[in-house]
């Protein structure tokens, strides 16, 4: 499994992404707003140090489905934005992007925490059932979604916001390790 090295005496070391490599690459997405649910999985590696930056805006909700709203408005101008928010917000929240994701067709795009996965497991098989059932429920709705849980993974966001903006479609990044702080 990606992210996972072996050593000595058969002991299991998880690699994390880099918060900073997820900020760059957020930064070279063009995204600029940032609309956060503190989350406990992306708090530290992600959300503070975001909050620190002078080349984002940070916009703090109460609610996950207010944050879809946000973003999906923010569009209509070419203003692109990005949700933060963990795997709880994102299941309370799938009716507001069934409406303004899908069916309005905006380009609502979002990075979720899964709060409770083991991080030697992929989330299929985690033993966390809020965990286990967020991909095939993402599958079910059509919704794009990539995983973002190794040193590299982060590579992708660029274009996977590219994609979602030209499609005008909503895109998950599902964040199933801790970003370590930058």
């Amino acid at each position: 499994m990606a992210g996972i090295s072996h050593s000595v005496g058969q002991v299991t070391k998880v690699r994390h992404p880099s918060g900073a490599a997820i900020i760059a690459a957020l930064k070279a997405a063009g995204l600029r707003e940032v609309v956060a649910v503190p989350d406990i999985v992306t708090s530290d590696g992600l959300l503070w140090p975001i909050s620190r930056d002078t080349e984002f805006r940070l916009t703090r909700i109460c609610k996950e489905d207010e944050g879809v709203s946000i973003c999906g408005a923010m569009s209509y101008n070419g203003t692109r934005a990005i949700l933060l928010m963990q795997q709880t917000g994102l299941m309370d929240s799938l009716n507001a992007i069934r409406a303004i994701g899908v069916e309005y067709e905006l380009p609502v795009v979002m990075m979720v925490g899964l709060q409770g996965k083991e991080p030697h497991l992929h989330p299929d098989q985690s033993a966390s059932y809020g965990v286990q059932i967020i991909r095939p429920v993402l599958d079910a709705m059509s919704l794009s979604h990539s995983l973002i849980e190794a040193p590299g993974d982060e590579a992708h966001i660029p274009q996977a916001v590219a994609s979602a903006y030209a499609a005008s479609r909503p895109h998950v990044f599902l964040i199933g390790r801790s970003p370590e702080a930058p």
